[in-house]
């Protein structure tokens, strides 16, 4: 995008960008572009707060008014608001000791899901929206599909249309997007990482997810092999294992 840039200001329109990895932008030397210290893929900040959103967008904006260039990168001045853990939050379950086998783990994630049902309720009721819904298969059977891979079996598409390996991995952002969803729910607004700490750290359904990581990486299978390198488990998340 930054090269882009470029090319549009060459033509007379004006761009500035928001950055989210400051030594790529410095690589990249857009014409213009606001540094922000927020995690990756939140440019302006937390969700559900316009106010400091508008913020970020109004300092993106000024940058526009400098004389100065043909690079310009500024940092924003201010921290994520939500980056700090919220004491009064509490996992919607109770850590679950890591399972040592395949059957143990699936069965974990299955009933795991089976046990968030009521807390992404309650979320759906608070936000009247949710994100879960991309596999096309209900949340049960989203976690009844994922939870046969992590068994080690390669069970056929249930979807018209969809290769298994795909599915598979539209069915695990389902269970993540639900999960994720279910511990947000409440009056108390946890931080992202408490969230993923939860989540990948101690939830039955995380141990499961970084197990079909593994087994889904020794697959003959590229498009599985694919899959699992890039999109079961965040890379900040990966477990170094020797």
């Amino acid at each position: 995008m930054g090269a882009l840039g470029h090319y549009l200001e060459e033509e007379g329109i004006a761009t500035v960008g928001i950055s989210l990895i400051r030594p790529q932008t410095e690589n990249t030397k857009p014409p213009r572009a606001l540094w922000v210290p927020f995690e990756l893929g939140r440019p302006f900040g937390p969700p559900a707060d316009p106010g400091f959103q508008r913020r970020v967008l109004l300092a993106a904006l000024r940058l526009l008014e400098h004389e100065r260039g043909p690079v310009i990168i500024e940092d924003f001045p201010g921290d994520d608001p939500r980056a700090q853990p919220h004491s009064a939050w509490q996992p919607p379950v109770s850590a679950t000791a890591a399972a040592k086998d395949a059957r143990a783990l699936a069965e974990g994630l299955e009933d795991g899901i089976s046990r968030l049902e009521d807390s992404h309720r309650g979320w759906v009721e608070q936000n009247h929206r949710t994100t879960v819904g991309l596999s096309g298969l209900k949340i049960s059977e989203a976690a009844r599909y994922v939870a046969e891979w992590v068994r080690g079996k390669s069970p056929p598409s249930p979807r018209e249309g969809y290769s298994a390996p795909l599915l598979m991995r539209f069915a695990v952002d389902d269970l993540k997007a639900f999960c994720l969803e279910a511990a947000a729910a409440g009056t108390a607004r946890p931080s992202s990482r408490q969230l993923g700490d939860w989540f990948w750290e101690e939830s039955a359904i995380g141990a499961a997810l970084h197990a079909l990581r593994e087994r889904c990486l020794a697959s003959e299978d590229e498009r599985v092999k694919l899959i699992a390198g890039n999109f079961i488990v965040p890379a900040a998340r990966v477990r170094i294992t020797n």
